[in-house]
């Protein structure tokens, strides 16, 4: 799916934003390093080593040489994921994005500790392909390769929200995604005819590379920035990973 003009200007252009980006403060700083913002999540990786880890690599050089790149926080190759399900977060300790019956002054490893906890019984559920649906100046929207794996995502989804005790606004309309970078700044209006050209191709690129993205199984994550996500728990393992 071609990354329209139009959309660029809207969700990225600086004509359309005289505000800051919202992460800018919280997630990373104006020189791109993260900062601390401890939370866990469930994400699937990139398959280390994997064909499609290669076309992420490539697509993420051509990024760092367009004009503007310098205003883009670039994470790191080892933390691509695509997130199943969005655990809690430091600085989000509000319904509907904590659950109701724990207090939202609960230190986040505490969260992780019982997550984990409730998780332990949980086999997972139905296995399920994913495909790029397009790339966007953050990284890559992508889904259910068909209708059978987008029902699969949904179910998984679904269960984590009863595991977890909530369910965000768009539960049901969530995005998937890998981030590849995030803003520091808005991306000049002049920039956007050339971001779209290199959009498209590299979203192409992939598609014929790793027409179904080499995915690890979903797993239960911790993490402190955006740097790293620990996996404490690989779904369809029975132990804890080590």
């Amino acid at each position: 799916m071609p990354v329209h003009l139009s959309t660029l200007a809207t969700y990225y252009g600086r004509g359309h934003h005289p505000e800051p980006p919202r992460h800018l403060g919280t997630r990373y700083d104006q020189s791109g390093k993260f900062l601390p913002e401890p939370g866990n999540t469930v994400v699937c990786h990139l398959v280390p080593g994997s064909a499609t880890e290669q076309a992420l690599v490539d697509a993420r050089a051509r990024y760092m040489g367009m004009p503007d790149a310098g205003k883009l926080a670039f994470t790191p190759v080892e933390s691509y994921h695509m997130t199943l399900f969005q655990g809690i977060i430091e600085g989000r300790r509000n319904a509907p994005y904590w659950p109701a019956e724990v207090a939202t002054d609960t230190p986040i490893a505490a969260m992780t500790e019982l997550f984990a906890k409730r998780l332990e019984l949980f086999p997972g559920r139905a296995d399920f392909a994913v495909e790029i649906v397009e790339a966007l100046p953050t990284g890559l929207v992508v889904e259910g390769a068909t209708a059978a794996d987008r029902h699969a995502m949904a179910d998984w989804r679904n269960a984590f929200a009863d595991i977890f005790g909530y369910r965000h606004p768009d539960h049901d309309s969530y995005q998937f995604h890998i981030t590849m970078a995030y803003l520091i700044d808005w991306l000049d209006d002049a920039v956007l005819p050339s971001w779209q050209t290199m959009l498209d191709e590299v979203a192409e690129d992939i598609r014929r590379r790793a027409p179904v993205l080499e995915l690890r199984a979903p797993a239960f994550c911790s993490f402190e920035d955006m740097n790293w996500f620990e996996e404490l728990r690989v779904f369809g393992t029975v132990e804890p990973v080590s």
